[in-house]
């Protein structure tokens, strides 16, 4: 048999394992609690009895095509793969305080799934999870769906690869966040997060990044109104900006945009180029303003035109 930790590895990873419960359905209270070195496959959990925390406190599992319909079915989890399961609605609170997990080709629909884990990896999910991802660490997620109305909140050293996101409040007071070749449709994303680099993405949302520290933005389609305000060491290297009103108030920023900015309104420090700028607008400041806004010329940058703090 081989070690605890190669259940990550998937199902190729394990030959052999102790106990195999197969095609069960199970509604009673902790069913399988404490289950040690076991696959479980084509099992459902869900019935009359109404059980709560069918698989806590388990090790080194796998689990295979289940159904989960009833709530807090995986805590305290530890060394543990999930494939091609789906966690219903009613399946709340699916994962806290699991660590070092696989989670591949699964739909995960219950509130509060996956809080306060770490060293999990999610693969080809489909999530539809208010609170997902809360106050946790070593996350990454790839090629996957995502719904959250609160997503990642109070978490650290997480990844995002791939992943289409429908959400409004997300990646709230993180530290360490890196999204690539993503689609992001939210709302108050990155707020007072810290270290967050996102590349080769688009970028839709309102009041984005406010508060934020070390945000950086790369080639990335940036939308709505009033980003990137308060902002403390932002960058944002060939980036393009649609409709973004009052951008960049307050905030220290080095920006290079392809394209237009609707408007730039009181940039506290740094310098903001771009092809074109409706207004720039200065005044009624509450803190000393020195930010530059410059358009490029096609002559080159000594053509500039400036427009510098009053």
């Amino acid at each position: 048999m081989q070690t605890h930790g190669s259940v990550c590895d998937g199902r190729e990873g394990i030959r052999f394992m102790k106990y195999s419960i197969i095609g069960k359905k199970l509604d009673e209270e902790r069913a399988l609690y404490h289950l040690e070195d076991a696959e479980v496959e084509d099992c459902v959990f869900a019935g009359p009895a109404d059980g709560e925390s069918a698989l806590k406190e388990a090790v080194f599992i796998r689990v295979l095509n289940c159904r989960f319909e009833l709530r807090y079915p995986l805590w305290h989890v530890k060394e543990f793969y999930l494939e091609n399961t789906v966690m219903t609605e009613t399946s709340r609170a699916a994962l806290w305080y699991a660590d070092d997990g696989r989670i591949f080709d699964c739909t995960l629909k219950g509130v509060k799934a996956v809080r306060e884990c770490s060293d999990v990896h999610l693969r080809r999910c489909t999530v539809e999870s208010t609170e997902f991802g809360w106050k946790s660490r070593n996350i990454l997620l790839e090629d996957s769906d995502i719904t959250s109305e609160y997503l990642f909140l109070d978490s650290r050293d997480v990844q995002l690869k791939n992943v289409r996101m429908h959400g409004k409040y997300s990646f709230q007071y993180m530290e360490n966040l890196e999204i690539t070749d993503s689609v992001l449709d939210t709302k108050d994303a990155f707020w007072h997060s810290r270290n967050v680099t996102v590349r080769n993405s688009v970028v839709k949302g309102e009041y984005l990044g406010w508060f934020s520290e070390g945000l950086t933005l790369e080639n990335c389609e940036i939308s709505g109104t009033q980003p990137l305000c308060y902002c403390k060491g932002l960058k944002l290297i060939n980036c393009s900006m649609r409709g973004c009103d009052l951008s960049f108030e307050y905030s220290d920023v080095e920006a290079d945009i392809r394209g237009g900015i609707d408007s730039v309104k009181n940039p506290a420090s740094g310098i903001i180029v771009a092809d074109h700028v409706g207004e720039v607008i200065r005044g009624d400041a509450v803190m000393e303003c020195t930010g530059e806004v410059r358009i490029r010329s096609n002559k080159g940058p000594e053509e500039e035109r400036h427009y510098g703090s009053e």
